[in-house]
């Protein structure tokens, strides 16, 4: 499939909608701020294996009722076990043994209780800080990896720039759409990540190649690499979009936060690596004569 699409044409267009997503992004940040999970909250974690498989809808039913706060519970490696995530309610002024006791009251005498922990609000803060670490060295990685790859900053500045408006925009996402922030909403962001570097990555070997065997103005080569490389780019992006629309809809209610950060990294990082990446070259002073 032939594409002759002039991507280049429309760059000041993309730049200006992209520093839009990225202010509404930071704004939804500092005024909704994020639904933090138990992970980064601090709370209880019940893994319990009851003597039948129990109904999901009624056990939470039963949870919600005893009002010890918010709680997650999904399947946890047979149906039979489940693991229980009580959020800590900072205007609960129950302990958390007397919430644990409350909560086993309600559930079938025979239930075995694999394990019983305790979130606590520094162990909560460590993993803010370990999650945020994750995300900045792995963009500073990826920074390092494109310079040294391509023999220009021009190409990892340019990558570096992308993946950071991925990264932003997705946070807005999780902002606005109220999903639970969690260490898989972390995941989520750095497969993101990945999977936006990776369509950049394949635009710019195809920049580069180009670069050697043309004397075509570099502008006239960006959207001549982007058309080349579009119709991967689409197929790519289809096939993963299939993928999670599928789990989204069959997945349940567990993976659901995950699956649908990961449509719109899909979609947002297919954007970036088109109309932001492989634009900034230019834009940061790149030339012909340093691929020479």
């Amino acid at each position: 499939m032939n594409f002759n699409i002039n991507f280049f044409k429309y760059r000041y267009l993309a730049f200006v909608l992209s520093t839009i997503l990225i202010v509404i992004s930071s704004s939804l940040f500092f005024i909704k701020n994020l639904n933090l999970g138990i992970d980064f909250k601090g709370g209880i974690m019940i893994e319990a294996k009851f003597s039948k498989v129990p109904d999901l809808s009624n056990l939470r039913a039963k949870i919600e009722q005893l009002n010890i706060g918010n709680s997650e519970i999904q399947e946890f490696g047979a149906p039979d076990t489940v693991l229980i995530r009580l959020e800590k309610n900072e205007n609960d002024n129950e302990t958390q043994e007397q919430i644990i006791e409350k909560l086993k009251s309600e559930l079938d005498v025979d239930t075995d209780y694999r394990r019983v922990e305790f979130v606590g609000p520094k162990v909560g803060k460590e993993l803010k800080l370990v999650a945020l670490k994750a995300v900045i060295f792995s963009l500073l990685a990826m920074f390092a990896y494109i310079w040294f790859r391509f023999s220009g900053w021009q190409f990892g500045l340019g990558a570096l720039v992308a993946l950071f408006h991925d990264v932003i925009s997705t946070i807005g996402f999780f902002s606005i759409s109220q999903i639970e922030f969690n260490l898989a909403s972390i995941a989520a962001i750095l497969t993101i990540a990945g999977y936006s570097i990776n369509d950049t990555v394949v635009v710019f070997d195809r920049i580069r190649e180009n670069l050697i065997k043309s004397e075509k103005e570099l502008k006239d080569l960006l959207n001549i690499s982007i058309n080349q490389t579009l119709s991967r780019t689409i197929m790519t992006s289809l096939t993963t979009l299939l993928a999670l629309i599928a789990l989204y809809v069959f997945g349940g209610e567990v993976v659901r936060g995950f699956v649908s950060a990961m449509i719109w990294g899909v979609i947002i990082g297919t954007y970036s690596s088109i109309f932001i990446a492989s634009p900034l070259i230019i834009l940061f002073g790149f030339k012909q004569a340093d691929q020479k």
